[in-house]
């Protein structure tokens, strides 16, 4: 259903495609612009109502009949449809089409844009219900709820649906009325000159309904600020500062509108010994001199317990070795940098064993420096 609100945004430039755009090139624009503006991925502050205004203007473009809708608002906004009575431009609109019809019916201007909005006779019109706020809140998760996600609860003062009345903003035992203005439609008309326009009742504020008698607890706005406890489940491998949005759980709608979404920005605490490196997770290894030249099995932590890895001889400090799936569940894995360690002190038996060895061992390949450096 078409809303009023088309006659005043240009879908087509949000989207940045032409009125003849194909529905492919339509699809193809709002993938890259999701992609750019999504707010769990965009930290800019307006990222959240640009992602919105771009999914509004695909919904509509994406769908023939409300993009043809969309169309011919647009058309008679900018004049371009051609008002002009009988003698009215080839491809004009005829006002006598517009105010009248061969069974002398009541027609008109009202008539074509009520049914463009949904307000026609019978109808409730519902665009004086609001959507709710977006509420934020915060939660921080140790390193490893996060790699392998979990379920959390939230504790947080808000406003919430009015359990007293359950949202209808009417004392126990009674109920919102018709609204008298509007007869229940939620539209009143207003005459301007040789027009009528059709615009949300202000008594009832577009619902077609008035509170006569109001709740006790809310005031009649069906909605109360009351402790909440959320249930939050974390998807694995959730990084810091991301956010996780819960459709439906932010603050209720006024009106009858729906509730907004609630929006928790994740912190996770930092780890002594394991880091992140995207689905990866990463520690580092201290092995003794031995194990690195002759080779060793080494226990290695892990965030599910400890697992042996196999050193291979002659390894270099910095090299990396790989725990297959011990990373986030499903993506990631284990990575292992090795840091071969230099002892700062050594017994005497050591360092005689050492010695033998330096003078057994080949000297380290200076080669390069010295090509390169002529020194």
């Amino acid at each position: 259903m078409a809303s009023q609100e088309w006659l005043e945004k240009d879908f087509y430039a949000v989207l940045g495609v032409p009125q003849d755009a194909s529905k492919k090139d339509i699809e193809k624009a709002y993938r890259k612009l999701a992609r750019e503006w999504h707010p769990d991925h965009n930290p800019a502050s307006d990222a959240e109502e640009r992602f919105k205004g771009i999914s509004e203007a695909y919904s509509v473009l994406h769908d023939d009949k409300q993009r043809g809708e969309y169309d011919q608002i647009q058309l008679m906004k900018s004049g371009r449809g051609g008002f002009g009575g009988a003698h009215a431009a080839p491809g004009g609109i005829n006002l006598e089409d517009l105010f009248g019809n061969a069974g002398g019916g009541s027609g008109g201007f009202s008539d074509l844009f009520g049914g463009l909005f949904g307000g026609g006779p019978g109808q409730r019109r519902r665009s004086g219900a609001a959507r709710g706020n977006d509420l934020r809140t915060n939660v921080t998760l140790d390193f490893a709820d996060a790699v392998k996600g979990s379920t959390t609860e939230l504790r947080m003062r808000a406003p919430g649906e009015c359990e007293t009345c359950h949202g209808s903003g009417a004392k126990p035992g009674t109920a919102p009325t018709t609204c008298p203005k509007c007869n229940g439609r939620g539209l009143v008309t207003e005459n301007q000159g040789a027009f009528s326009f059709a615009q949300p009742c202000p008594e009832c504020e577009g619902t077609g309904t008035v509170v006569t008698d109001p709740c006790p607890d809310c005031g009649g706005t069906g909605a109360t600020t009351k402790d909440r406890v959320i249930t939050v489940r974390v998807p694995a491998g959730i990084g810091d500062g991301q956010t996780i949005r819960l459709a439906g759980r932010g603050a209720p709608g006024e009106r009858g509108g729906p509730a907004g979404d609630l929006l928790v920005r994740v912190t996770v605490r930092s780890h002594p010994l394991f880091a992140r490196d995207g689905d990866n997770v990463t520690v580092r290894l201290p092995v003794s001199f031995p194990e690195a030249a002759l080779g060793a099995k080494v226990k290695v932590p892990t965030l599910d317990g400890p697992v042996t890895l196999k050193v291979p001889e002659g390894t270099p400090t910095g090299r990396v070795l790989r725990v297959k799936g011990r990373g986030v569940p499903g993506k990631g894995d284990l990575l292992v940098t090795v840091d071969v360690e230099v002892p700062v002190s050594l017994t005497a038996e050591a360092r005689e064993a050492l010695e033998k060895y330096a003078a057994a061992a080949p000297a380290a390949d200076r080669s390069k420096l010295e090509e390169l450096t002529g020194q």
